[in-house]
């Protein structure tokens, strides 16, 4: 009897060590983000931010959670969800979150925040924002638009009418401006980051008034241009992430706005052990921070969109025909004004810090 006992101790001890093996390692950071306006499925900037943190998660081992406000004012109570349950690292997207975000933060000090998308003045050790020239990748958008375009008239649409959208607008303008002074351009804005059918009326209007290529910077209201575009055979130019594939042979390009990359640094920062907080960064064109999309290789989101089932092989032949002949003749001038812009030859204005001309 007393030897069944043992035994019957040694393969429970033994069953619960196993167990106890098996037990997966608990995570050694935990990163809470709260996403911007228009949430997760933007197609945008949203998005990108939440590829940083899963990329994170796939090669770091990290830990995140998110949350997504209906409406700004939720802002502060979302930060603070985070912040009082002892993350190691809380995020907020997009500039209409800034106030809440430095609000929050002095109230945790010993938490480290990062911020997307405004600089702060006096920035406190606790906070680091990450920041882009969005003026210089969308003065290539704008070149593009210029080069592409057929009726000489192009149009911007823009989220809401704020110094942030205004750094795409200037850039645009000023890059279409130094292919052709005298072409036209319609810029207009939706007042919203998720509203996709003011998207598409904004942009069919531009389109009746004689556009035939259009870049956005509206968030999720931008889905309504490329469905614009689509139904009225016109071009369109995406934003932040590479939207190629969201009207197939329509998105002739999109300009890029690393913010996925920069938000994997900021948590391999702090995984890391050397978070720096008290400081802007900025990501320009010279470091990779902002681009515009290969004009001759349809890129690698575009081919994982054909595998996942997100388009067809045949719309994927589709954007590859259109790469080819629309493009691509204009990717050496593209990549000459880029070199341009990097050494200073061209130096592109930021109407973020200079303001809106007043006679748009």
């Amino acid at each position: 009897m007393l030897k069944k006992f043992i035994s019957l101790a040694v393969v429970l001890t033994v069953v619960l060590l196993a167990a106890f093996v098996a037990l997966p390692a608990a995570a050694e950071t935990n990163v809470g983000i709260v996403l911007s306006t228009g949430g997760l499925g933007d197609l945008s900037f949203n998005d990108a931010a939440y590829r940083g943190l899963q990329k994170a998660k796939s090669e770091l081992g990290i830990d995140f959670d998110y949350i997504e406000p209906a409406d700004p004012s939720e802002d502060q109570t979302a930060l603070r969800r985070f912040a009082s349950r002892g993350y190691d690292l809380v995020i907020g997207v997009g500039f209409q979150m800034a106030d809440s975000l430095q609000t929050v933060a002095s109230e945790y000090p010993d938490v480290k925040f990062a911020h997307v998308d405004q600089s702060f003045e006096d920035v406190p050790d606790n906070i680091v924002t990450l920041n882009f020239a969005e003026w210089e990748g969308s003065f290539l958008a704008g070149a593009l638009a210029a080069l592409t375009t057929e009726t000489n008239n192009i149009g911007f649409v823009g989220g809401v009418d704020y110094s942030l959208i205004h750094r795409f607008e200037g850039g645009f303008y000023q890059g279409a401006k130094y292919i052709n002074p005298d072409i036209t351009i319609q810029s207009k804005y939706a007042d919203s980051f998720g509203d996709p059918a003011r998207g598409r009326e904004i942009a069919l209007g531009m389109i009746d008034d004689g556009a035939d290529v259009i870049y956005h910077a509206a968030g999720g209201s931008g889905s309504g241009v490329f469905q614009a575009a689509q139904e009225e055979d016109i071009y369109a130019i995406g934003v932040d992430s590479n939207q190629n594939f969201v009207a197939p042979g329509h998105v002739i390009a999109s300009m890029l706005k690393k913010v996925d990359n920069a938000v994997y640094d900021t948590v391999k920062s702090v995984v890391d052990g050397n978070y720096e907080g008290g400081q802007n960064l900025l990501y320009t064109l010279a470091d990779g921070g902002v681009d515009l999309t290969s004009l001759t290789e349809v890129g690698l989101p575009v081919v994982q969109a054909e595998k996942n089932g997100t388009i067809t092989a045949d719309e994927l032949a589709t954007i590859k025909q259109m790469k080819k002949d629309v493009t691509a003749p204009y990717a050496e001038k593209i990549e000459d004004i880029k070199a341009k812009i990097i050494s200073g030859d061209i130096e592109v204005e930021n109407w973020g810090v200079t303001g809106r001309p007043e006679d748009l």
